[in-house]
Protein backbone atom coordinates (compact mmCIF):
# COMPACT_ATOMS: atom_id res chain seq x y z
CA UNK A 1 0.00 0.00 0.00
CA UNK A 2 1.55 2.96 -1.19
CA UNK A 3 0.78 6.52 0.62
CA UNK A 4 2.54 10.29 0.46
CA UNK A 5 3.85 12.76 2.66
CA UNK A 6 5.03 16.03 2.34
CA UNK A 7 8.49 16.93 2.96
CA UNK A 8 8.05 18.33 6.34
CA UNK A 9 6.39 15.16 7.53
CA UNK A 10 9.14 12.98 6.34
CA UNK A 11 11.78 15.11 8.24
CA UNK A 12 9.45 14.74 11.50
CA UNK A 13 9.50 11.33 10.92
CA UNK A 14 13.18 10.55 10.45
CA UNK A 15 15.11 13.27 12.81
CA UNK A 16 16.50 15.60 10.06
CA UNK A 17 16.09 19.35 9.29
CA UNK A 18 14.28 20.29 5.93
CA UNK A 19 15.10 22.99 3.72
CA UNK A 20 13.98 24.02 0.42
CA UNK A 21 10.28 23.40 -0.93
CA UNK A 22 9.22 21.42 2.46
CA UNK A 23 5.54 21.62 1.67
CA UNK A 24 6.32 19.31 -1.22
CA UNK A 25 4.46 16.75 -2.01
CA UNK A 26 6.72 13.06 -1.76
CA UNK A 27 4.95 9.94 -3.06
CA UNK A 28 8.09 7.56 -4.18
CA UNK A 29 11.76 6.81 -4.17
CA UNK A 30 13.85 6.16 -6.93
CA UNK A 31 17.94 6.48 -7.81
CA UNK A 32 19.51 9.95 -8.47
CA UNK A 33 19.31 9.24 -12.52
CA UNK A 34 15.32 8.00 -12.79
CA UNK A 35 13.62 10.51 -9.52
CA UNK A 36 11.36 12.35 -10.41
CA UNK A 37 9.48 15.28 -8.50
CA UNK A 38 7.54 13.61 -6.99
CA UNK A 39 10.43 11.05 -5.88
CA UNK A 40 12.93 11.06 -3.07
CA UNK A 41 16.29 9.78 -3.23
CA UNK A 42 19.76 10.09 -1.25
CA UNK A 43 23.57 10.65 -1.54
CA UNK A 44 25.94 9.90 0.98
CA UNK A 45 29.16 11.89 -0.09
CA UNK A 46 30.28 14.51 -2.45
CA UNK A 47 31.33 11.24 -4.85
CA UNK A 48 27.23 11.91 -6.20
CA UNK A 49 27.24 15.59 -5.53
CA UNK A 50 27.49 15.95 -9.51
CA UNK A 51 24.70 13.57 -10.32
CA UNK A 52 22.38 15.23 -7.60
CA UNK A 53 22.62 18.27 -8.77
CA UNK A 54 21.26 17.10 -11.86
CA UNK A 55 18.85 14.94 -10.66
CA UNK A 56 14.66 15.76 -10.94
CA UNK A 57 14.45 14.46 -7.03
CA UNK A 58 11.75 15.91 -5.61
CA UNK A 59 13.17 15.40 -2.33
CA UNK A 60 17.67 14.82 -1.44
CA UNK A 61 18.61 13.25 1.44
CA UNK A 62 21.90 14.37 2.28
CA UNK A 63 24.69 14.40 5.73
CA UNK A 64 24.95 18.06 6.70
CA UNK A 65 27.47 20.00 4.56
CA UNK A 66 26.83 19.27 1.31
CA UNK A 67 26.13 22.39 -0.98
CA UNK A 68 23.32 21.62 -3.12
CA UNK A 69 22.21 24.78 -4.25
CA UNK A 70 17.79 25.07 -4.96
CA UNK A 71 17.55 22.05 -4.16
CA UNK A 72 14.82 20.44 -1.41
CA UNK A 73 16.59 18.47 1.33
CA UNK A 74 16.32 16.66 4.07
CA UNK A 75 19.75 16.80 6.20
CA UNK A 76 20.40 13.57 8.31
CA UNK A 77 23.85 12.12 9.81
CA UNK A 78 23.28 8.72 8.48
CA UNK A 79 21.73 9.50 4.63
CA UNK A 80 21.15 5.65 3.88
CA UNK A 81 19.41 4.43 7.14
CA UNK A 82 17.21 7.86 6.65
CA UNK A 83 16.36 7.25 3.22
CA UNK A 84 15.56 3.51 4.42
CA UNK A 85 12.56 5.21 6.98
CA UNK A 86 11.13 6.91 4.15
CA UNK A 87 11.03 3.75 1.96
CA UNK A 88 8.86 2.09 4.89
CA UNK A 89 6.89 5.41 5.55
CA UNK A 90 5.69 5.52 1.81
CA UNK A 91 5.69 1.77 1.53
CA UNK A 92 4.16 0.15 4.73
CA UNK A 93 3.77 -3.79 4.52
CA UNK A 94 0.39 -4.99 3.82
CA UNK A 95 -1.98 -5.08 6.98
CA UNK A 96 -1.38 -8.41 9.55
CA UNK A 97 -4.48 -10.84 9.32
CA UNK A 98 -3.61 -12.71 12.73
CA UNK A 99 -5.65 -15.89 11.35
CA UNK A 100 -5.04 -19.85 11.68
CA UNK A 101 -6.20 -21.31 8.14
CA UNK A 102 -8.22 -24.20 8.42
CA UNK A 103 -5.75 -26.44 6.53
CA UNK A 104 -2.96 -26.12 9.16
CA UNK A 105 -1.55 -28.90 11.39
CA UNK A 106 -1.11 -27.67 15.08
CA UNK A 107 0.10 -30.48 17.47
CA UNK A 108 -0.71 -31.08 21.37
CA UNK A 109 -0.12 -28.74 23.74
CA UNK A 110 1.16 -26.05 21.52
CA UNK A 111 0.73 -22.40 23.34
CA UNK A 112 -0.03 -19.54 20.82
CA UNK A 113 0.86 -16.09 21.77
CA UNK A 114 -2.09 -13.28 20.66
CA UNK A 115 -2.86 -12.33 16.83
CA UNK A 116 -0.51 -15.22 15.58
CA UNK A 117 -0.86 -15.62 11.83
CA UNK A 118 -0.72 -19.34 10.73
CA UNK A 119 -0.69 -20.12 6.88
CA UNK A 120 -2.36 -22.50 4.73
CA UNK A 121 -0.73 -26.14 5.38
CA UNK A 122 1.67 -25.67 7.90
CA UNK A 123 2.44 -27.93 10.62
CA UNK A 124 3.91 -26.93 14.13
CA UNK A 125 4.87 -30.10 16.40
CA UNK A 126 3.74 -31.15 19.49
CA UNK A 127 5.17 -28.82 22.52
CA UNK A 128 6.35 -25.47 20.55
CA UNK A 129 5.19 -22.07 21.59
CA UNK A 130 4.99 -19.29 19.26
CA UNK A 131 5.13 -15.66 20.79
CA UNK A 132 2.61 -12.91 20.36
CA UNK A 133 2.27 -11.47 16.33
CA UNK A 134 3.95 -13.76 15.02
CA UNK A 135 3.41 -15.03 11.42
CA UNK A 136 3.93 -18.71 10.01
CA UNK A 137 3.89 -19.07 6.49
CA UNK A 138 2.03 -21.43 3.91
CA UNK A 139 3.77 -24.78 4.34
CA UNK A 140 6.18 -24.16 6.78
CA UNK A 141 6.95 -27.20 9.33
CA UNK A 142 7.95 -26.78 12.87
CA UNK A 143 9.29 -29.51 14.62
CA UNK A 144 8.25 -30.43 17.88
CA UNK A 145 9.49 -28.25 20.99
CA UNK A 146 10.53 -25.63 18.79
CA UNK A 147 10.28 -22.23 20.64
CA UNK A 148 9.77 -18.78 18.73
CA UNK A 149 9.45 -15.31 19.88
CA UNK A 150 7.28 -12.54 19.17
CA UNK A 151 6.63 -10.35 15.91
CA UNK A 152 8.45 -13.35 14.00
CA UNK A 153 8.11 -13.87 10.40
CA UNK A 154 8.25 -16.76 8.77
CA UNK A 155 8.16 -16.68 5.00
CA UNK A 156 6.22 -19.90 3.21
CA UNK A 157 8.21 -23.47 3.22
CA UNK A 158 10.71 -22.72 6.12
CA UNK A 159 11.60 -25.71 7.96
CA UNK A 160 12.82 -25.74 11.70
CA UNK A 161 13.89 -28.72 13.12
CA UNK A 162 13.04 -29.95 16.67
CA UNK A 163 14.41 -28.28 19.69
CA UNK A 164 15.38 -25.27 17.71
CA UNK A 165 14.85 -22.10 19.68
CA UNK A 166 14.42 -18.23 17.97
CA UNK A 167 14.34 -14.92 19.72
CA UNK A 168 12.10 -11.90 18.83
CA UNK A 169 11.70 -10.09 15.50
CA UNK A 170 13.77 -13.12 13.31
CA UNK A 171 12.76 -12.82 9.33
CA UNK A 172 13.46 -16.23 8.13
CA UNK A 173 12.74 -16.40 4.41
CA UNK A 174 11.68 -19.37 1.98
CA UNK A 175 13.86 -22.39 1.60
CA UNK A 176 15.51 -21.19 5.09
CA UNK A 177 16.02 -24.94 7.25
CA UNK A 178 17.42 -24.74 10.78
CA UNK A 179 18.08 -27.06 12.62
CA UNK A 180 19.39 -30.14 10.29
CA UNK A 181 22.01 -32.43 10.91
CA UNK A 182 25.24 -31.02 11.12
CA UNK A 183 28.48 -32.86 8.81
CA UNK A 184 29.84 -35.33 11.08
CA UNK A 185 31.02 -38.90 10.31
CA UNK A 186 33.68 -41.03 11.51
CA UNK A 187 35.43 -43.17 9.44
CA UNK A 188 35.86 -47.32 10.80
CA UNK A 189 36.55 -50.82 8.65
CA UNK A 190 36.51 -48.49 5.88
CA UNK A 191 33.18 -46.86 6.06
CA UNK A 192 31.94 -43.71 7.21
CA UNK A 193 29.32 -43.61 10.33
CA UNK A 194 27.06 -40.95 11.14
CA UNK A 195 28.52 -38.94 14.43
CA UNK A 196 24.76 -38.40 16.72
CA UNK A 197 23.98 -34.61 16.45
CA UNK A 198 22.75 -33.92 19.64
CA UNK A 199 23.32 -29.97 19.95
CA UNK A 200 20.47 -27.59 18.81
CA UNK A 201 19.95 -23.88 17.66
CA UNK A 202 19.72 -21.04 18.84
CA UNK A 203 18.82 -17.41 16.78
CA UNK A 204 19.01 -14.59 19.15
CA UNK A 205 16.51 -11.43 18.71
CA UNK A 206 16.93 -9.26 15.48
CA UNK A 207 18.18 -11.59 12.89
CA UNK A 208 17.45 -12.53 9.33
CA UNK A 209 18.49 -15.36 7.11
CA UNK A 210 18.13 -15.41 3.22
CA UNK A 211 16.14 -17.72 1.38
CA UNK A 212 17.76 -21.32 0.80
CA UNK A 213 19.97 -21.04 3.57
CA UNK A 214 20.82 -23.62 5.99
CA UNK A 215 21.94 -23.62 9.91
CA UNK A 216 23.22 -27.01 11.05
CA UNK A 217 22.55 -28.25 14.79
CA UNK A 218 25.40 -28.52 16.81
CA UNK A 219 27.15 -31.90 17.51
CA UNK A 220 27.45 -31.98 20.90
CA UNK A 221 26.90 -28.23 21.51
CA UNK A 222 24.48 -25.46 20.43
CA UNK A 223 24.79 -23.36 17.59
CA UNK A 224 24.48 -19.74 18.00
CA UNK A 225 23.64 -16.82 15.83
CA UNK A 226 23.87 -13.53 17.80
CA UNK A 227 21.58 -10.38 18.11
CA UNK A 228 21.14 -8.94 14.83
CA UNK A 229 23.17 -10.42 12.67
CA UNK A 230 21.79 -10.24 8.87
CA UNK A 231 22.81 -13.63 6.52
CA UNK A 232 21.71 -13.62 3.15
CA UNK A 233 20.39 -16.60 0.44
CA UNK A 234 22.25 -19.76 0.11
CA UNK A 235 24.78 -19.99 3.07
CA UNK A 236 25.41 -22.97 4.84
CA UNK A 237 26.33 -22.84 8.77
CA UNK A 238 28.08 -25.82 9.74
CA UNK A 239 27.66 -27.67 13.18
CA UNK A 240 28.70 -25.82 16.09
CA UNK A 241 29.41 -22.33 14.85
CA UNK A 242 29.47 -19.26 16.81
CA UNK A 243 28.62 -16.18 15.37
CA UNK A 244 28.15 -13.13 17.04
CA UNK A 245 26.06 -10.17 17.55
CA UNK A 246 25.85 -7.58 14.22
CA UNK A 247 27.56 -9.85 11.85
CA UNK A 248 27.04 -9.45 8.05
CA UNK A 249 27.19 -12.73 5.98
CA UNK A 250 27.08 -12.52 2.64
CA UNK A 251 25.54 -15.16 -0.65
CA UNK A 252 26.82 -18.31 -0.89
CA UNK A 253 29.53 -18.33 2.15
CA UNK A 254 30.19 -21.85 4.00
CA UNK A 255 31.07 -22.06 7.49
CA UNK A 256 32.23 -25.24 8.20
CA UNK A 257 31.57 -26.54 11.62
CA UNK A 258 32.80 -25.28 15.33
CA UNK A 259 33.93 -22.04 13.79
CA UNK A 260 33.94 -19.18 15.86
CA UNK A 261 33.02 -15.24 14.23
CA UNK A 262 32.95 -12.58 16.52
CA UNK A 263 30.67 -9.27 16.63
CA UNK A 264 30.55 -7.01 14.09
CA UNK A 265 32.32 -9.32 11.56
CA UNK A 266 31.67 -8.88 7.68
CA UNK A 267 31.73 -11.92 5.32
CA UNK A 268 31.94 -11.13 1.80
CA UNK A 269 30.07 -13.39 -0.79
CA UNK A 270 31.89 -17.17 -1.89
CA UNK A 271 33.94 -17.27 1.02
CA UNK A 272 34.98 -20.46 2.26
CA UNK A 273 35.72 -20.88 6.13
CA UNK A 274 37.23 -24.26 6.96
CA UNK A 275 36.58 -26.08 10.65
CA UNK A 276 37.68 -24.44 13.96
CA UNK A 277 38.65 -21.04 12.27
CA UNK A 278 38.53 -17.85 14.42
CA UNK A 279 36.98 -14.61 13.11
CA UNK A 280 37.82 -11.87 15.52
CA UNK A 281 35.88 -8.61 16.02
CA UNK A 282 35.30 -6.19 13.65
CA UNK A 283 37.28 -8.37 10.73
CA UNK A 284 36.41 -8.43 7.14
CA UNK A 285 36.65 -11.45 4.82
CA UNK A 286 36.93 -9.92 1.17
CA UNK A 287 34.91 -12.06 -1.66
CA UNK A 288 35.79 -15.58 -2.41
CA UNK A 289 38.79 -16.03 0.32
CA UNK A 290 39.57 -18.65 2.35
CA UNK A 291 39.95 -19.30 5.84
CA UNK A 292 42.06 -22.57 6.45
CA UNK A 293 41.30 -24.83 9.37
CA UNK A 294 42.63 -23.68 12.68
CA UNK A 295 43.41 -20.17 11.82
CA UNK A 296 42.66 -16.89 13.32
CA UNK A 297 42.21 -13.81 11.38
CA UNK A 298 42.50 -10.73 14.17
CA UNK A 299 40.66 -8.29 14.80
CA UNK A 300 39.85 -5.19 12.62
CA UNK A 301 41.90 -6.85 10.13
CA UNK A 302 40.77 -6.77 6.35
CA UNK A 303 41.40 -9.98 4.73
CA UNK A 304 41.46 -11.27 1.06
CA UNK A 305 42.90 -14.45 -1.29
CA UNK A 306 43.57 -17.95 -0.72
CA UNK A 307 44.71 -18.85 1.85
CA UNK A 308 43.48 -15.46 3.51
CA UNK A 309 46.14 -12.62 4.14
CA UNK A 310 46.06 -8.98 4.75
CA UNK A 311 44.54 -6.79 2.06
CA UNK A 312 47.61 -4.86 1.55
CA UNK A 313 50.14 -7.94 1.23
CA UNK A 314 47.73 -9.53 -1.00
CA UNK A 315 47.43 -6.77 -3.34
CA UNK A 316 51.38 -6.62 -3.44
CA UNK A 317 51.52 -10.64 -4.40
CA UNK A 318 49.27 -10.19 -7.03
CA UNK A 319 51.24 -7.09 -8.48
CA UNK A 320 54.20 -9.02 -7.77
CA UNK A 321 52.62 -12.25 -10.03
CA UNK A 322 51.00 -9.85 -12.96
CA UNK A 323 54.66 -8.87 -13.48
CA UNK A 324 56.28 -12.44 -13.60
CA UNK A 325 55.85 -12.71 -17.56
CA UNK A 326 58.35 -9.54 -17.98
CA UNK A 327 60.60 -10.53 -15.42
CA UNK A 328 61.46 -14.22 -17.00
CA UNK A 329 61.40 -11.93 -19.82
CA UNK A 330 64.46 -10.27 -18.59
CA UNK A 331 65.71 -13.42 -16.49
CA UNK A 332 66.22 -15.15 -20.14
CA UNK A 333 67.81 -12.15 -22.04
CA UNK A 334 69.77 -11.65 -18.84
CA UNK A 335 70.93 -15.31 -18.98
CA UNK A 336 71.17 -14.92 -22.66
CA UNK A 337 74.18 -12.01 -22.48
CA UNK A 338 75.87 -13.95 -19.61
CA UNK A 339 75.79 -17.35 -21.94
CA UNK A 340 77.54 -14.88 -24.63
CA UNK A 341 80.03 -13.19 -22.42
CA UNK A 342 81.15 -16.69 -21.26
CA UNK A 343 81.50 -18.31 -24.65
CA UNK A 344 83.50 -15.29 -25.60
CA UNK A 345 85.63 -15.48 -22.82
CA UNK A 346 86.57 -19.21 -23.48
CA UNK A 347 87.20 -18.61 -26.77
CA UNK A 348 90.84 -19.40 -27.65
CA UNK A 349 92.94 -16.30 -29.09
Amino acid sequence: MKTEKTVNDLARLVGGEAEGTTTRIISGVAPLENAGEGDASFLESERNLTQAIASRAGCLVAPPGLDLPKKTVIRVRNPRYGFAQIIQVLFPPPPRRPEIHPTAQIGDNVTLGTEVAIGPYAVIGEGSRIGARSSIGAGCVLGEKIVLGEDCLLYPRVTLYAGTRIGCRVILHSGCVVGGDGFGYVMEAGQYHKFPQIGGVEIADDVEIGSNSTVDRGALEDTRIGRGTKIDNLVQVGHTVQIGANCVVASQTGISGSSVIEDYVVIAGQVGLGDHARVQKGAILGGQCGILPHKTVRAGQTVWGTPARPLREQLEQQALVARLPQLLQKLGALRTRNSTETARKNRPD
